[in-house]
């Protein structure tokens, strides 16, 4: 067997050691977490607002449900769930980073988003949760960061309750060659610039569009899915397959 400080992944398009690639990541977000909700709306046009409805009413959320908002960043699904979950229910807002943490948890505090949510830092690979416990996962435009994505979908099975679903909502792969083209030109000649002029940070940018093109696509994470135990799996792409949302059962 090969020792796990000898493997190797991707960081955007580079080949980086395995055990290296969660602290390079949480550099990228360190650096764009304060200017993140801004670079959302000018990266997609506002459509990531769509993406992130047409997630919520895919959820199937009642009231007094369980739900873990992973890679939750700046906290835009927690802060709908908080509100169908109700009183008796509870959001788990958890990401691996610290700033992104930070800044979510300040803005939906702003916001009086109080009392049903709670916050912790978590890795994907290993979820600090019990067995059985949430009746829906959302993971959204995290599993592409992610280093172990097949270890992260299998703990994700782990901590959901018999019944319950994971949403998985991130960037995959257009579906004709003309958008493909259009979407190329757009990630690695504007996005950057718009992030060097805005967040004052091109680097982290680049490796956002690289770290897209490096994710399974829309078979391939079906297929994923399936192996971690996921029934039913099914994908909606959005946008022209810019971007997909999967989502599972565990039955």
């Amino acid at each position: 067997m090969t020792d796990k400080s000898n493997k190797t992944t991707h960081f955007g398009y580079k080949t980086v050691e395995s055990d290296q690639k969660v602290d390079m990541v949480a550099s990228v977000f360190h650096s764009v977490a304060a200017k993140y909700d801004v670079m959302n709306d000018l990266m997609s046009l506002g459509i990531h607002r769509l993406w992130k409805r047409f997630t919520i009413d895919c959820s199937g959320v009642r009231p007094g449900h369980k739900v873990l908002d992973l890679a939750g960043g700046t906290g835009d699904l927690t802060a709908k769930f908080s509100r169908l979950v109700g009183d008796m229910g509870a959001v788990t807002l958890a990401d691996i980073n610290d700033s992104m943490l930070k800044v979510g948890r300040a803005k939906l505090r702003d916001r009086g988003i109080v009392g049903n949510v709670t916050y912790v830092q978590a890795n994907a690979e290993a979820l600090p949760f019990p067995d059985n416990h949430f009746d829906l996962i959302t993971i959204a435009f995290g599993l592409r960061n992610v280093t172990d994505k097949d270890k992260a979908l299998a703990s994700m099975f782990r901590v959901l309750k018999p019944g319950g679903r994971l949403l998985v909502l991130e960037f995959s792969k257009p579906d004709s060659d003309v958008l493909n083209k259009v979407y190329d030109f757009y990630s690695f000649n504007i996005l950057p610039k718009i992030g060097k002029l805005i967040a004052d940070d091109g680097d982290s940018y680049q490796y956002l569009a690289e770290s897209i093109r490096m994710h399974p696509n829309q078979e391939t994470l079906k297929g994923m899915m399936e192996t971690a135990g996921f029934e039913s799996v099914e994908y909606h792409n959005l946008t022209g397959g810019i971007v997909a949302l999967h989502r599972g059962y565990k039955f």
